[in-house]
């Protein structure tokens, strides 16, 4: 996923991050137990299509995949014709208020290091999805292995917040403490129901601890509920 931001060149996701291959898996079952193959689905930093094109070969035929590289989106319509994919480079979207059932942040929130991107994203998403909807989010937490420790520290004082790194080849990413990752949710109206953790392949060919949560979205004005985690 490729939210440009103050701290992330935003030509990194327009040349060498608009070749990488994703990595993050969707688990179909959790998608289904929560996802309706009628429902709307948004696929928000969808990147080239990957999951958006799974979703549709999943049977949900109500997918739209939206991203703010013009690069990713056209390599998109390439791989993927025929799929409702959409450049956006900047918030709010072209969208009503609940006008999706669910949304997908699959591997987004490491690709927007700062406060505030974070959170207009997520904020946005809360519009989007309808009372009772959902968010399926998927990114990394803070790493315990010795070469994510080592460049969380080496970066920590340029970048201002600890696990926030660069790349040789000039991205710029952030692992979150998982109750950061809970607290955005929380903050967007979404009450998390579900998590599960596994580990995921990365951009640069190493393994990363992943974890996915399936959040819904509460009424107006509702107390959001408390976390139940599962696998």
């Amino acid at each position: 996923m490729t939210t440009p931001s103050p701290q992330e060149p935003a030509g990194f996701w327009e040349t060498t991050g608009a070749a990488k291959t994703f990595t993050h898996p969707l688990d179909p079952a959790l998608l289904a137990e929560f996802v309706p193959r009628t429902a709307r689905v948004l696929d928000y930093g969808c990147g080239y299509g990957r999951l958006t094109a799974e979703l549709a070969g999943l049977g949900y035929g109500a997918v739209c995949g939206i991203d703010p590289s013009a690069a990713l989106i056209a390599r998109g319509r390439r791989e993927h014709p025929g799929l409702e994919l959409l450049h956006r480079p900047g918030l709010p979207l072209p969208f009503a208020d609940a006008s999706f059932d669910a949304a997908l942040l699959f591997a987004v929130l490491t690709c927007v290091p700062e406060d505030a991107g974070q959170r207009a994203i997520t904020g946005e998403l809360g519009r989007l999805v309808r009372p009772g909807g959902v968010l399926y989010l998927s990114d990394v937490p803070l790493q315990a292995d010795a070469h994510n420790q080592d460049r969380y520290g080496r970066f920590a004082e340029r970048y201002g917040t600890y696990g926030v790194f660069a790349t040789d080849e000039g991205g710029v990413f952030r692992h979150h403490p998982p109750e950061r990752l809970r607290e955005l949710l929380r903050s967007a109206g979404f009450s998390v129901v579900r998590e599960r953790r596994g580990t995921v392949g990365t951009l640069d060919g190493r393994t990363a601890e992943r974890l996915q949560i399936m959040a819904r979205r509460e009424p107006a004005g509702r107390p959001d509920g408390a976390a139940r985690a599962s696998g």
